[in-house]
């Protein structure tokens, strides 16, 4: 973590101290008043909702060191009041956000440890989850909390690794050209991973291939003694590995694949298992993550591994105990014994339909509901993404289809036209609707998988379906 004197945080932020010693040290740097930390160094992020500033007492008085703020001192009397009561510095920045990234971009120069960056239209959060996992044995890792991937998480990220870190596996959002550059300015990443290029944020980029080389700008950073990882079986990535200095490694199913996967099988949770091929070697791996899309994110993980002089041994008995981010195909079973796949983070058409056909897999003896709702960020595909969902869905004979939201009455529509029973359709405008529905329908025996994009709030129907006794 960040261990830094007041001087030096001047000096990097270019801040004015407030009040407090110049002399004193600060260790980790924190944005949450919640996770205040003895010795500390708290920033006061305004937010759309609540304000930094409005917790910046309780951080002194949680035992921070140093606190950033924004507001001018006449507005902040009480808080410099305590500040000096308690030798705490204030130090008042032009940019909150700013300062955090440059406090980044200093610390990363101070680092000797090797920095993956992760990105990709789906699977980043499962990959970064599932690489930490297979270095873990051999390897001090620092990796993104959750999915904390944008002009803040990444920071924060770099911020947390330390002198002890071999590896800082870093996932990295993208909204925009040019946001992944920004960020690996700010990570200087010495590897990077795309775990795939799909439909999502074509409608602020405006085509797949836009999508691709905004993602590619995180090959194009990386310098000729670094190493770039790709999905072989993606048809973007042969022209985006020219983006790279670095010596390009391909994972996936095909033979040109470097790294792959054979004999794929999936057990009664639909969790798959195949025989991981690098050269010569062949390793038998498990994961217990369900889905067999999921085979490529080990792939992926594996190959990072392997570069990084773990054997494959190691890898896959990582691979088989890690632990993933919430509401990533998260199962579990309730109390009456309904089986949840709880993966309602988020939601493209790539990684829907994943997730539908693995709902399909599940071996049970009851029925199979799909929750589905809105998938954003489409563009002009929106209709039709949805709409083939349906048809999906009403192919691989899901027993019950809820949707929740208007784009998602297109994956009933979808489903109908496909030749799937009015009866087994429902649709709802709230997650809470289409929740005590389903809670109230399904039992013992069935499988619920619960899937939207994160602005749907699909985590409510998990709710209901687990309060329900």
């Amino acid at each position: 973590m960040l261990t830094a004197t007041v001087d030096t945080v001047l000096s990097v932020t270019g801040g004015d101290l407030l009040a407090g010693d110049r002399s004193k040290v600060a260790m980790g740097v924190c944005v949450d008043s919640r996770r205040v930390a003895p010795r500390c160094l708290f920033v006061a992020l305004p937010g759309e909702r609540v304000d930094g500033h409005d917790f910046a007492l309780r951080a002194i008085e949680d035992g921070a060191q140093i606190v950033l703020v924004t507001r001018p001192a006449e507005e902040l009397a009480e808080l410099l009041r305590a500040a000096e009561e308690r030798e705490v510095a204030v130090i008042r920045v032009a940019d909150g956000l700013r300062a955090v990234q440059d406090l980044a971009t200093f610390h990363r120069g101070r680092l000797h440890c090797e920095v993956l960056g992760i990105t990709g239209s789906t699977g980043k959060t499962t990959t970064k989850d599932l690489v930490a996992a297979a270095l873990s044995i051999r390897k001090e890792v620092v990796a993104t909390e959750d999915n904390q991937n944008n002009e803040l998480g990444v920071p924060l990220t770099v911020l947390a690794a330390d002198a002890s870190t071999d590896v800082l596996v870093v996932e990295m959002g993208m909204r925009g050209p040019g946001q992944i550059a920004a960020l690996c300015q700010i990570a200087r990443p010495t590897m990077g991973l795309l775990t795939n290029v799909g439909a999502s944020h074509v409608e602020l980029l405006g085509s797949e291939d836009a999508v691709a080389d905004a993602k590619a700008e995180l090959l194009r950073s990386l310098g000729s003694d670094g190493a770039a990882f790709l999905n072989g079986d993606d048809e973007h990535s042969m022209w985006i590995a020219d983006a790279s200095e670095a010596p390009v490694t391909l994972f996936g199913l095909s033979e040109q694949c470097a790294v792959r996967a054979e004999d794929i099988a999936l057990n009664a949770e639909s969790c798959p298992f195949f025989v991981l091929v690098a050269g010569d070697e062949r390793t038998q791996v498990s994961l217990n993550v369900p889905g067999r899309h999921n085979v490529y994110n080990a792939l992926a993980a594996a190959a990072v591994a392997l570069r990084l002089g773990v054997s494959a041994g190691d890898i896959a008995a990582g691979l088989a105990g890690a632990d993933l981010t919430a509401m990533r195909m998260e199962v579990f079973s309730s109390a009456r014994g309904v089986t949840v796949v709880n993966d309602a983070y988020n939601a493209n058409p790539t990684s829907m339909r994943a997730a539908v056909e693995t709902l399909a897999a599940i071996q049970t003896n009851g029925k199979r509901y799909a929750v589905l709702g809105d998938m954003a960020e489409l563009g002009s595909l929106t209709e039709l993404a949805h709409f083939k969902i349906g048809e999906q869905a009403a192919r691989l004979g899901i027993s019950e289809l809820v949707t929740v939201g208007p784009r998602a009455l297109r994956i009933a529509e979808g489903a109908i036209a496909e030749g799937m029973p009015l009866a087994r359709v429902r649709s709802f405008d709230s997650a809470e609707e289409a929740g005590k529905d389903v809670a109230a329908r399904a039992g013992a025996g069935d499988a619920v998988l619960v899937k939207a994009s994160r602005v749907m709030g699909l985590e409510a129907v998990v709710d209901q379906i687990v309060g329900t006794p």
